[in-house]
């Protein structure tokens, strides 16, 4: 069997002989080790066939033996394209250059749009971007991706809720989501307050109701503080009780903290490798091989390259590989004790509104055992603890 691209690569001729005697002639091309395919006869004297062009160029000394005249009729494969391309390098060049313009063109940034941003908040924005290098001209390749561009965003302008980054084609697309302005206080219905845990009373604020409690004392949780019923008895109305009733609550916490602690720190070295994506081919550009370090971090941004608004695959891969060093962080008891206190109260603060503060603390337990810290921790909380609660509606007898 022929091997096609082997004949492609090397070159194929299509010959014509004529004269007497060509079946010795064949014969003698077949003993001298000269491949011919497709042979053909044309009448009594006429034959064409096709050979390899490194074996065309032979036969002229065989076919004058044999009284035979050979012409080529036709030529094809690799050398034959590549001197056709020769004669023609200047339409070729231009092509190619063409090619390259439209595919540089392609990945420029030639539009931004904003949508759903208040014009003020839209500038904001726009300024934003050109700091990043996010403008029109710029090459796509040199600026950060759409998830980078939507944190930096984010991060940088607070009346942002949440913004969208899609780069389609050569446009950038953001969608914005503005922070709401507050609402109007709504219209409360007829309502109590009462604790929403157990606590006892440190100070009270009440702009509307009739508080039933007083400082210092122990309120249980869903107890009565302030009453939505106001007015002597037999000229009484329901309004919606509003204030805020400060208590004394109580947390307890459980914190562990090692010792002794590994963790991976950078160390400032990195190395940077490009490469060409092809599909699943990954073609090394620049920065092959293996980092000089062995523990290391490796950060990959790919940027697909695009034809007009076609997106080709074909992808241009920067990976960044941050150099990282092991470390070790021990803490005496005491240090240790100190910093898992401050963990424990980070840890109460979650669950507590903004204002709620932290009046005391008391280790209620204490111990080292197998390189750790353990503490049991009982917290004094000054919080608000008056919730709403609907005043049931009276049914007529």
């Amino acid at each position: 069997m022929k091997n096609q691209w082997i004949e492609f690569l090397t070159g194929r001729v299509t010959v014509k002989v004529s004269g007497r005697g060509i079946e010795r002639f064949l014969n003698v091309l077949t003993r001298n080790g000269l491949m011919i395919w497709n042979v053909k006869r044309h009448g009594t004297e006429t034959i064409t066939f096709t050979m390899r062009l490194a074996d065309a160029l032979k036969i002229r000394h065989y076919a004058r033996e044999r009284e035979c005249s050979i012409s080529f009729l036709k030529r094809a494969g690799m050398p034959f394209l590549f001197k056709r391309l020769l004669k023609n390098s200047g339409f070729v060049a231009g092509a190619l250059l063409f090619f390259l313009l439209i595919m540089f063109l392609s990945n420029v940034i030639w539009g931004i749009e904003i949508k759903g941003a208040k014009p003020a908040t839209e500038y904001q924005i726009r300024k934003e971007l050109d700091k990043m290098g996010v403008k029109v001209g710029k090459i796509q390749f040199f600026v950060d991706n759409v998830e980078g561009i939507q944190r930096e965003l984010t991060n940088k302008i607070g009346s942002l809720t949440w913004v969208g980054v899609e780069l389609k084609g050569t446009t950038y697309q953001l969608q914005v989501v503005e922070k709401k302005e507050p609402e109007k206080p709504e219209q409360l219905e007829p309502r109590n307050l009462v604790a929403k845990k157990k606590a006892i009373i440190a100070s009270m604020f009440v702009e509307m109701g009739q508080k039933v409690v007083d400082i210092n004392d122990h309120v249980e949780a869903g107890q009565l503080l302030v009453s939505g019923v106001i007015g002597q008895e037999g000229q009484t109305q329901q309004v919606a009780a509003v204030g805020e009733v400060w208590g004394e609550t109580w947390y307890k916490s459980h914190v562990e903290l090692p010792l002794i602690t590994n963790f991976f720190v950078f160390n400032g070295q990195e190395k940077q490798k490009h490469s060409l994506i092809i599909g699943n081919l990954e073609i090394p550009i620049w920065g092959s091989g293996d980092p000089e370090f062995k523990e290391y971090e490796a950060e990959k941004n790919i940027k697909k390259i695009n034809f007009l608004k076609w997106e080709l695959p074909i992808s241009f891969s920067n990976e960044t590989l941050r150099a990282r060093e092991e470390t070790t962080r021990t803490y005496s008891t005491k240090e240790a004790e100190k910093i898992a206190l401050e963990l424990a109260k980070n840890k109460i603060k979650t669950g507590l509104d903004e204002e709620a503060i932290i009046k005391d603390e008391k280790i209620l337990h204490k111990e080292l055992k197998n390189g750790k810290v353990i503490l049991d921790i009982h917290f004094k909380i000054i919080e608000n603890i008056a919730v709403g609660q609907p005043i049931p509606k009276e049914t007529p007898e």
